[in-house]
């Protein structure tokens, strides 16, 4: 599933341009100096190449999850503790702070810094030999991503003009698609080729053939930190219309407290009428998405008997579809919400959320794998369709002086209580279900809970969102 801002998707926002293009004009983007069109594609490209790397990351490793439970001798709960909250630990402490790097540095050295930090990391993993190590692994992970999409979504504001941003967006979607359909497939074959390899013993270390894996696809995000640095930094274009703007000097106290968010968090809830009610929308269905993308694996190898190759092979093809789908169904759809509503975004992100609720509880209870697959595809495809609203939203209505750090709290929400979603998951099918091929019970019961209240909440959002839009519209006028 894909809803939620983990990448800005976009084709979905391109029928949004009707409706954006009276508060554009009312909020002209200043003429952007020095950085060529040429120059713009070109770090949107590097950007695409760190998302596909990211989220093909997070794939494979869910693909092993079934691995890292037998070989490392350890329970449901501990095997989502260690795919979920291991990597948002240092997240919490220092995510928002990170994230603040994006505001006052070049922001594509932040990017190849976070590159690198999660490159190196991840090929870390190959190298653990228990479960501790492991964990502390993975740790860093979510830390050294935190300023990604902040960052990301910052350069490509300044670097095209608004009625091209919502077409960079678009395929800045492509790494998010290339992801989560190329990582099962090649991670499935992956698994495949290594599951006979013996051990291997280097300085003492023992190798498990599935470890070689982890090692060798770190090895490729160094070199798109390198990437990043050929990137032409675009300069930052101040927004008149910001409410609200962080001090330029103080007291030391001061300007921490501006470094670790405080302002950010006071811009939000200033307007929390319109943040929260999105905030809490995305922190539930992000449980519920990042505990059913990791477990699905796990699930149709005890419910329906299949083994990694075949899965990644079904799999990534469906979710290909699904997700192409998804653009085109999402980006029609909003463009016909558009020309009616001034609150497309959230309207749009509401009716997506309800129909993921239900793929999400149908899809574990189909008959057989391929049904439960193409359903859960059709979740993608409305997951999809639903993630572009939901980022074009909080960019809409945020201050530009601090977009980063607002950006960086709302990525907060759906980093954090996603990376619980593998532990609640592992946890409720230890202690309620408690019986493991019955892993299809634990996730229909997450998903009956968790995403009606989000869809509400989305839902709770809208009217005061649309007052917003009109307020900055007026403003502008």
């Amino acid at each position: 599933m894909a809803i939620g801002p983990a990448v800005a998707t976009a084709d979905v926002m391109a029928g949004e341009e009707a409706a954006e293009r009276a508060s554009l004009e009312a909020h002209p983007h200043p003429a952007r100096s020095g950085v060529s069109t040429g120059a713009a594609y070109w770090a949107l490209f590097v950007i695409i190449l760190a998302t596909f790397m990211t989220f093909f990351d997070q794939v494979l490793f869910g693909m092993l999850g079934q691995r890292i439970k037998i070989d490392f001798g350890l329970t449901d709960a501990e095997l989502g503790f260690l795919a979920g909250p291991a990597s948002i630990i240092c997240y919490l402490f220092v995510g928002i702070p990170l994230a603040r790097l994006a505001d006052i540095y070049p922001r594509k050295y932040v990017l190849s810094g976070g590159v690198a930090v999660i490159g190196l990391i991840t090929a870390l993993g190959g190298i653990t030999q228990n479960f501790v190590q492991f964990v502390g692994s993975r740790v860093f992970l979510a830390a050294g991503g935190s300023a990604h999409a902040p960052a990301s979504y910052s350069l490509l504001a300044d670097a095209f003009p608004p009625k091209k941003l919502t077409r960079a967006f678009a395929l800045l979607q492509f790494g998010f698609i290339g992801g989560t359909t190329l990582g099962p497939i090649i991670g499935g074959q992956l698994i495949g080729m290594t599951s006979t390899w013996e051990p291997t013993y280097v300085g003492g270390l023992r190798i498990l053939g599935w470890q070689w894996i982890l090692i060798g696809i770190g090895l490729p995000g160094l070199l798109i930190a390198l990437l990043f640095l050929t990137v032409t930094e675009p300069p930052r274009l101040a927004a008149a219309e910001d409410a609200v703007q962080p001090p330029a000097g103080g007291s030391l106290g001061r300007r921490i407290l501006v470094f670790t968010g405080f302002d950010a968090a006071k811009a939000i809830h200033a307007k929390r009428q319109v943040y929260y009610p999105l905030f809490i929308g995305l922190a539930l269905s992000a449980i519920q998405v990042f505990g059913l993308q990791f477990w699905f694996v796990p699930f149709m190898i005890r419910t329906h008997g299949w083994d990694e190759a075949k899965i990644g092979a079904v799999m990534g093809s469906m979710i290909l579809v699904g997700s192409l789908l998804g653009l085109g169904v999402g980006g029609i759809f909003v463009e016909w919400l558009a020309k009616h509503y001034k609150d497309a975004n959230v309207r749009a992100a509401a009716i997506f959320f309800a129909c993921v609720t239900v793929t999400s509880i149908l899809s574990p209870v189909m008959p057989n794998g391929y049904l439960s697959l193409a359903m859960m595809s059709i979740g993608v495809m409305f997951g999809i369709a639903g993630a572009v609203p939901q980022n074009a939203a909080i960019q809409r209505v945020a201050p530009n002086a601090m977009r980063g750090q607002v950006t960086a709290i709302y990525l907060f929400m759906f980093t954090f209580f996603g990376a619980t979603g593998s532990f609640i998951v592992g946890l409720v099918q230890d202690y309620v279900i408690g019986v493991e091929k019955d892993l299809w019970k634990t996730m229909i019961l997450t998903a009956s809970v968790l995403l009606p209240i989000a869809t509400l909440c989305m839902v709770r959002a809208i009217r005061p969102y649309r007052e917003e839009v009109e307020r900055l519209e007026n403003a502008g006028a």
